[in-house]
């Protein structure tokens, strides 16, 4: 896959004013907590100062970012705002009339844009799947019959269904899709070239997650809020509309009942996060873009872990290294680490040639493939197809990573034999997610299970399609 341009400018540590020992330290504390980190990019004064991709992920390669989705689509109601075809006091009722119920609430009458980006709807729990179980063909219609536990604009609560309403307001206005209207408003003036997006049935985009982006361009769109929407002396975004966008409009409680998240209990605004410093976008198991303008700093993360942690290490460990002195020593030793950096292979033998069947054991709540389907290891010049009957064949690297896209989407392989089972980690490249399998001679059994199920549900063969077209599952 040839490297797309690069779209912010480089320079060292030291000649941007960061200690590469406060970056080493910093990486030092994700290594060691249970964050598998797959990208991490800083940028300092405009320049990116440290960039690194844990093999087998790679700078060229989009990740899924998940809920920072939200913030681009943000940014769409934005322009929409700007071009005077949308305001925050319009109303979905007035907006999406044909979406409306029969009996609908006084409350979901008054529902607003700005009740809809401050996620202050009124409803009790994030309204998504009850939503989509009342209107399976018709989200929009399932928000607005949900009953609402407290009146609009007075409590936060994490809802991915307003996100939804809004991509679709946005597309109704502009006459656009959300997709194309932000690769013609954002991406393309940025130099941002490949930008995937996940839809649900109909085809649209999902609005409130399924966007793929490198490393890079999560890292260039943070500096582009960081310099108020402008891109090399061109206002793509309006200032008023980041600044608003980006500010608090409602306190909110914890992400997460009965634990410390500290950067996600300091107010929310419009699909952005205010953190202890600065704002974030925010996506699932470690999606991050984080903008710091009091030091004129951005840092952008692709991971499979909890998010808190990862602050956490940030204001630890970076925050207090900015404005130290520095050496170029220090900054050659970091680069050098940055360059080599790699998850584990799965260890083990090479076993012996020939191939071994066993029957799928999909008991557990993880599985990423149905009960009893017949998983086959055979030997190949250095590794192994492994071939999943009536599904697809994917090749397995032992001590590397090998390739495969067998229904468009890429998986990164590696594997061993470990005594009389072969054990294989199967990398869902373009997502946070990775499948373990196992396979066992001796019983004759195997397994497959998700390290964290993906949120649009755990069958493996929906994950490596292409266009991923889904909405999540509902029970």
């Amino acid at each position: 896959m040839a490297l797309q341009r690069a779209l912010l400018p480089r320079s060292t540590p030291t000649a941007s004013g960061v200690s590469s020992r406060s970056i080493a330290a910093l990486l030092d504390r994700l290594e060691a907590s249970p964050i598998q980190c797959h990208s991490l990019m800083v940028i300092r004064h405009g320049h990116v100062v440290a960039e690194g991709w844990w093999a087998p992920y790679s700078a060229e390669r989009p990740h899924l970012l998940y809920s920072l989705t939200k913030s681009f689509t943000s940014v769409a109601v934005g322009l929409a705002i700007a071009d005077g075809l949308l305001s925050v006091d319009d109303r979905v009722v007035d907006v999406l009339p044909e979406h409306v119920p029969n009996g609908i609430s006084e409350q979901g009458r008054r529902i607003t844009v700005h009740h809809l980006l401050s996620m202050t709807a009124g409803h009790p729990t994030d309204s998504l799947a009850d939503a989509w179980e009342l209107e399976p063909d018709d989200l929009v219609k399932g928000f607005l019959r949900l009953p609402f536990a407290t009146p609009e604009g007075t409590r936060h609560v994490y809802d991915n269904s307003t996100t939804f309403l809004l991509a679709r307001m946005v597309e109704r206005v502009t006459g656009r899709a959300l997709d194309d209207f932000l690769d013609d408003r954002l991406f393309k003036p940025m130099g941002v070239d490949h930008a995937e997006w996940d839809r649900v049935k109909s085809g649209a985009v999902f609005g409130f997650h399924g966007l793929h982006l490198t490393t890079e361009a999560v890292a260039a769109f943070g500096e582009l809020l960081l310099r108020g929407g402008s891109w090399d002396g061109r206002e793509l975004v309006p200032r008023e509309w980041v600044e608003l966008a980006t500010r608090r409009h409602v306190y909110c409680e914890p992400f997460e009942e009965g634990t410390d998240n500290a950067d996600f209990s300091c107010g929310y605004g419009y699909q952005f996060w205010r953190s202890r410093h600065g704002f974030h976008g925010h996506g699932a198991f470690g999606q991050q873009c984080v903008v710091v303008p009091s030091h004129d700093l951005v840092v952008a993360v692709t991971a499979e872990g909890e998010a808190q942690a990862l602050f956490d290490a940030l204001w630890d460990c970076l925050l207090p290294g900015l404005d130290l002195p520095g050496t170029d020593q220090d900054d050659e030793k970091l680069a050098d680490r940055l360059r080599c950096l790699s998850l584990s292979p799965v260890p083990g033998s090479a076993g012996m040639p020939g191939s071994v069947s066993a029957v799928l054991d999909a008991s557990a709540d993880a599985s990423a493939l149905p009960d009893g389907t017949l998983v086959t290891v055979e030997s190949t010049d250095g590794g192994w197809l492994v071939h999943f009957e009536s599904l697809f064949d994917l090749e397995v690297g032992h001590g590397d990573w090998r390739e495969s896209s067998p229904l468009g989407r890429p998986v990164v392989a590696t594997g061993a034999w470990q005594d009389s089972a072969f054990v294989a980690d199967l990398h869902v490249i373009t997502t946070p997610h990775r499948v373990r399998l196992v396979v066992d001679r001796e019983s004759g059994t195997a397994s497959a299970t998700w390290s964290t199920v993906p949120l649009t549900g755990p069958r493996l063969e929906l994950h490596v399609r292409s266009p991923l077209m889904t909405r999540p599952d509902v029970a």
